[in-house]
């Protein structure tokens, strides 16, 4: 841990402390003078060294935990959050997206296996139901850390093998076949993550996920994947610029 921040408290301010220490420590991280993955001094210190009560304190520091500027653990202290990874919603792959934002991508294959197409895949891939697919499920890491659990659907004659999936992105993988995705359907949302899940990525029970579902079209609009994906929010974002009509 380095030297605690200085604070500066304005106490005939209307500004409440815990809103004013939050924002010292969020401004500290937002210009480099604290670092990702470093250790704050713990509440009772930062209590007592700037006169104020601990629930006060706690309350600044929940506040910048559910903001994902912090996280906590049980026993482990208080850190500055990883930095988050954003990613503009284009049709491209999480692995070119990590790599073009200056991040180490690598990929653990779980599961590569030959499957019947379940009802919503079989209609995402407009094929009759029952229909093979092969299935590819994956981890997808940045830097080493952990950022998402991948699970795509895709026709058995276009599929990429285990080996391409581990060393390159599942579109550079469809392109080299041929196949190049042109348009995408896709949906956004948030749910909490399962136990499994969460040890996965490496978060708290029912830590909140962003997930993903995409139907990817090829440019004779022939589906050619449908995937499902979850996302650790404390660590990732979807960015999306709108223009006025």
């Amino acid at each position: 841990m380095s030297q605690p921040l200085r604070i500066e408290l304005d106490r005939s301010s209307p500004i409440p402390l815990y809103h004013q220490v939050a924002q010292a420590i969020q401004a500290a991280i937002e210009d480099g003078r604290l670092s990702p993955g470093e250790l704050l001094e713990n509440e009772i210190s930062m209590a007592t060294r700037l006169g104020i009560s601990r629930p006060t304190t706690r309350q600044a520091l929940r506040k910048l935990v559910d903001k994902g500027h912090l996280v906590r653990r049980r026993g482990a202290g208080t850190r500055v959050a990883p930095a988050r990874i954003r990613r503009p919603l284009d049709l491209t792959s999480l692995f070119d997206d990590l790599s073009k934002s200056g991040k180490a991508p690598t990929t653990q294959v779980l599961e590569h296996a030959t499957v019947a197409a379940p009802p919503e895949v079989a209609t995402a891939l407009d094929m009759p139901a029952d229909s093979e697919v092969v299935m590819v499920r994956r981890l997808r890491l940045a830097d080493g850390e952990p950022i998402a659990l991948m699970t795509n659907y895709l026709p058995v004659g276009i599929a990429p093998t285990r080996d391409e999936l581990e060393s390159d992105g599942l579109y550079d993988c469809l392109r080299g076949r041929g196949v190049k995705p042109r348009i995408a359907n896709q949906r956004i949302g948030a749910r909490s993550a399962s136990a499994a899940e969460a040890r996965m990525l490496d978060e708290p029970p029912r830590a909140a996920l962003l997930t993903m579902e995409r139907t990817a079209f090829d440019e004779a609009g022939n589906a050619v994947e449908f995937g499902q994906h979850i996302y650790r929010a404390s660590r990732y974002s979807f960015d999306t610029t709108f223009f006025a009509g």
